[in-house]
């Protein structure tokens, strides 16, 4: 008996006093505050989506809409509240079970912090393969992906019916790349980078591609007014003409030009019948005449080098060059097109201000006030204390326990926060904000009779915790405590007008592309288009002496290494002429003490070369040259590197195909059909290989248009050449071609 009196005594005294504390809070009208599952099972009774209002700037509120839809391709009912990843705490999964509990409804429930998928659980329904998804998706996505693309990104995994297999290579891939998956959005650092690449390429790209085309041009101008340029002969004599275009070297010890050219004793060249006369066109009485020529003494314009390039010609580059930097910066804005870093989510002034909204309501109702969002900081009985604690106060106190983040309306800026209240309240009062994550604790004095100065020194050691510090409920009453003790001050005082918060559009805009480190990137891609055509130009300068060296010395004309074909086409003929007269008049330039034979041979060479391909002696090999021609020059050019190179080579070439160059040996053939078979067998020079085995007939059009007449063997073809065929020995044919020109 005594026993259950205690018992009984104990219940009513605990009834009582809950009663009391319930009546003195219906009294002062201050309900006590929600649980964080009670209040996010109420909004999802209210709405399938939750978007918290402390994230505008990332996640607007306007945008449930769209994860709404989203959530509809799923087939059931889900359910997708949006926080702070910090208010979710260290087991979002319990918050969901929480609100599942609360709200009592079957479907799917998924959390998604600023970071990505928090938790994703199923009640009552079957999903399969949502749990993988929420893997694949934390794998797929880079860090910068906002929680609207997360959660488009989630739904197409599980629609995609392959989330467990997805998520393993996610997984697998992140093994092997740790830095993670590339960004989604473009931030403005990496539009400063875009900007400093395009600035290189809009002046790299087009200056590198002006500087190799003018330096291409200017050394096939070099190479033309080489191949033309006159050089003066010794003993005062007059500048002599080059042969076909061909630099003929000055000095020739004193023999006579040949072809029509000049003489070292500057004697002019006769022309006789109405032929062609030092390679040009008469009118049957010579008239082209000496080797002075008719563009004056000194011989052909240019002897002394090309010059700079003309500007006339500069300026259809130039223009190319600006159209073409303009087509790479119009490529630029069309493959760098992002204006924002974000989703392209904007939030609305509703979006901006719904946090004060609900903050000031219930500072207006209760000047105690935490988030119901966040993870409870403060419990039932250091409500109570504090707002006994505050009503005692002869200071208007308001307390308002919510966290901040740079997303959040201020961009993290708790005076901006304390601000935004003191206008929305209308009046003087002393905010304190506490921060139920962090525990830290601010104060902003707005026109109330409080010595600042006493304030600041006090409570320092309040606003920074430490992990040994109380928590924060204690530490709200200790400020309090110093709210009470402190001096009155003489006036009100007023903080200082905080700076106001970035907007959140243009927050989230790029700058433009042509803005920032573009103008350092124009700078960088000239000094770099310099740096790069000086590279090109020096290596085109080193294959061009390593293959003049190989021209030169190793590579006569006349060994197995020339090349030989059995049917050449006339393009091949044109460049290997002009290629082998270059060579020769190089190879004659270093001569000094070379056998008279064999440099009047080479020089005889050289003059006969340039009857046959340039009759117009305009340097360039004329327009209407035949095969025939084109061959014999050739085949001369090579004997007279042979002659500089092997003077003691025999004066005679392969009878077979005389690009084969020198003949080593003599073999007797039996007589062929054709214009100049005879009725027993001949003594002709072959190369080497022909030696072994008689290799095919060199076959040439009559014509060098590729379209007129089928090949024939060249010695049917009228021309000089077609002596070659019966042995004939090189000097012979020097003097055929000259005779051939009529000159002597």
């Amino acid at each position: 008996m005594r026993a259950g009196i205690v018992l009984v005594a104990g219940w009513l005294a605990v009834l009582f006093c809950t009663g009391s504390v319930q009546a003195a809070e219906a009294a002062w009208g201050v309900p006590d505050s929600p649980t964080q599952t009670a209040y996010l099972a109420e909004q999802l009774r209210k709405d399938p989506v939750y978007i918290s209002d402390q994230l505008p700037r990332e996640v607007p509120r306007s945008t449930a809409p769209d994860f709404a839809r989203e959530a509809r391709r799923l087939g059931v009912s889900t359910y997708v509240i949006v926080l702070p990843s910090s208010s979710f705490g260290a087991e979002p999964s319990a918050v969901l079970a929480g609100v599942h509990d609360r709200l009592g409804r079957k479907g799917l429930y998924v959390a998604i912090g600023d970071t990505g998928i928090d938790a994703v659980q199923t009640y009552g329904v079957s999903l399969p393969g949502a749990e993988d998804a929420s893997r694949a998706t934390l794998y797929e996505l880079a860090y910068d992906a906002t929680p609207r693309e997360v959660f488009r990104h989630f739904v197409d995994v599980v629609t995609s019916g392959h989330a467990h297999q997805r998520a393993e290579q996610a997984r697998a891939a992140s093994e092997d790349t740790p830095d993670g998956p590339p960004s989604v959005h473009t931030d403005r650092t990496d539009r400063e980078n875009q900007s400093f690449v395009t600035g290189i390429a809009v002046t790299g790209i087009p200056l590198t591609a002006l500087l190799i085309t003018v330096y291409a041009l200017q050394r096939r101008r070099v190479r033309r007014a080489a191949a033309t340029a006159t050089a003066t002969a010794t003993g005062g004599a007059d500048s002599s003409s080059a042969a076909g275009g061909v630099r003929v070297p000055a000095s020739r010890g004193g023999a006579k030009a040949v072809g029509g050219r000049t003489t070292a004793a500057g004697g002019k060249a006769t022309v006789h019948g109405g032929k062609k006369a030092d390679g040009g066109k008469t009118d049957g009485t010579g008239a082209k005449g000496t080797g002075s020529g008719k563009k004056g003494t000194g011989g052909r314009k240019g002897a002394g080098g090309p010059g700079p390039y003309p500007r006339e010609r500069l300026l259809p580059l130039l223009a190319a060059a600006a159209v073409l930097g303009g087509l790479i910066a119009f490529t630029a804005t069309q493959v760098f097109d992002d204006t924002t870093s974000g989703d392209g989510s904007r939030p609305t002034a509703a979006d901006m201000r719904a946090r004060i909204d609900r903050v000031v309501d219930g500072l207006r109702r209760d000047p105690l006030y935490t988030d119901p969002e966040s993870p409870p900081a403060l419990d039932a009985a250091e409500r109570a204390q504090l707002r006994r604690h505050l009503r005692a106060l002869d200071v208007p106190v308001v307390i308002a326990a919510v966290p901040s983040s740079t997303d959040d309306e201020s961009g993290g800026n708790r005076e901006l926060l304390a601000k935004a209240l003191h206008t929305r309240l209308r009046r003087d009062l002393l905010i304190v904000l506490a921060d139920p994550g962090s525990g830290s604790i601010d104060l902003v004095n707005y026109g109330t009779r409080v010595d600042d100065m006493y304030l600041i020194d006090r409570p320092r050691d309040l606003s920074y915790p430490q992990s040994t510090d109380p928590p924060l409920g204690h530490r709200l009453d200790q400020l309090l405590t110093y709210v009470s003790k402190s001096p009155r001050a003489k006036a009100g005082h007023m903080p200082y007008e905080p700076p106001a918060a970035d907007d959140p559009v243009e927050e989230k805009a790029l700058p433009g592309l042509f803005t920032g480190d573009f103008e350092p990137g124009l700078v960088i891609g000239t000094f770099l288009a310099g740096l790069l055509f000086g590279l090109v130009a020096a290596a085109c300068g080193i294959v061009r002496r390593i293959t003049r060296r190989r021209r030169t010395a190793n590579g006569a004309p006349g060994d197995a290494r020339s090349p030989a074909p059995t049917e050449p086409s006339t393009a091949w003929l044109r460049r290997n002429a002009r290629q082998e007269l270059d060579a020769l008049t190089a190879a004659l330039e270093p001569v000094a003490a070379l056998p008279e034979d064999s440099q009047r041979r080479a020089w005889e060479c050289l003059d006969a070369a340039a009857l046959l391909i340039d009759g117009d002696s305009d340097g360039r090999i004329d327009a209407d040259a035949t095969p025939a021609a084109l061959a014999c020059a050739i085949v001369l050019a090579r004997a007279g590197r042979t002659a500089i190179g092997e003077p003691d080579a025999a004066p005679f070439v392969c009878h077979r195909n005389p690009l084969h160059g020198v003949a080593h040996k003599r073999v007797q053939v039996p007589p062929e059909g054709g214009g100049r078979a005879r009725t027993r067998a001949r003594s002709l020079p072959v190369c080497e290989a022909c030696r072994l085995t008689l290799g095919p007939v060199l076959r040439l059009r009559p014509s060098g248009s590729a379209r007129r007449g089928a090949p024939a063997p060249y010695a049917t073809l009228p021309g000089p050449l077609a002596a070659l065929g019966d042995g004939t020995e090189i000097d012979q044919l020097t003097r055929d071609v000259r005779e051939y020109f009529g000159v002597h």
